[in-house]
């Protein structure tokens, strides 16, 4: 039951580095975009390395007492796809004008240091346009963090030690997209805290994904006991190096490039996977 727990926790800290984004960009003097850039290039490293290092081989070794040396490697690379396919999916059903990852300039993150009074005034209407982009943005985290998750959980759970790189991963990641939900909501309202439980709340898709993923656990397994079998394990471990792989390809490489200058962005990326390489290589 502890290590239910500890995987939990860390999705719910993933899931919640959200409101860290808010909080930067209310309270930083300035926000540091070429920390961002290094920051989602580095989660994107992390998570490249480990995804084709050591998930994606770790769910075909599972699947070979099922079927064999090569049967494990169709099947795996099957649901690798599959994962890819599945996150695309959710990814295409996102309205493109609420896009998570568009890159607010340094002008416009600047006005949410100033009183609120200059930017909102009580006499002024709630600007209902702002406010909308804000809650689909948010609704739009919400959905792309679900996987998220999912996959945080089950890694987590099988081998915590597999599970705290993912989960630091998936945080850094998620620093950006609280910035993208508060801002349009403090512009709309005038309103800090509301801009920020916003943003912290569109990380709860996190946790709530890992919850879907214990009951069906549960629900699914002989007699309740927890415990997955094995070619279920390697199955969910292909899947979910897929959506990691995805989530690197189509998210974070982009905003990394977006946010950075010169070779931040390839700094970054190089920087997680030597990281990630030094942290299994001293595991092992």
């Amino acid at each position: 039951m502890g290590s239910v727990w500890v995987a939990f926790g860390l999705t719910v800290a993933a899931g919640m580095a959200t409101g860290i984004g808010s909080l930067i960009a209310f309270t930083a003097k300035r926000t540091d975009y070429r920390f961002l850039s290094a920051a989602t290039g580095f989660s994107a490293g992390v998570m490249l390395y480990i995804s084709f290092v050591e998930i994606l081989p770790k769910g075909a070794d599972a699947l070979v007492p099922r079927y064999g040396e090569s049967g494990s490697q169709w099947v795996a690379a099957a649901c690798f796809f599959a994962g890819i396919a599945v996150i695309a999916l959710i990814d295409n059903l996102i309205p493109s004008a609420e896009n998570p990852h568009e890159v607010h300039p340094q002008a416009e993150t600047m006005q949410l240091r100033v009183p609120a009074t200059e930017v909102l005034s009580p006499a002024q209407p709630l600007d209902r346009t702002l406010l909308r982009t804000g809650l689909f943005t948010a609704l739009a985290i919400g959905i792309h963090n679900f996987p998220e998750g999912l996959a945080t959980f089950l890694a987590a759970l099988e081998d915590p030690g597999l599970g705290i790189p993912i989960a630091i991963a998936i945080a850094l990641h998620n620093i950006p997209e609280g910035i993208s939900v508060s801002v349009p909501i403090f512009y709309a309202t005038g309103d800090r805290k509301r801009a920020f439980w916003y943003s912290a709340f569109s990380g709860l898709a996190e946790p709530v994904g890992a919850g879907i993923a214990y009951l069906v656990i549960v629900l699914f397994t002989p007699g309740g006991s927890g415990t997955v079998p094995p070619q279920v394990t390697g199955m969910l471990f292909a899947a979910i190096a897929g959506i990691m792989v995805y989530i690197s390809i189509d998210e974070l490489l982009p905003t990394s490039r977006a946010y950075g200058k010169g070779h931040d962005s390839i700094l970054g990326v190089v920087a997680g996977m030597l990281v990630m390489a030094l942290s299994l290589l001293l595991m092992a």
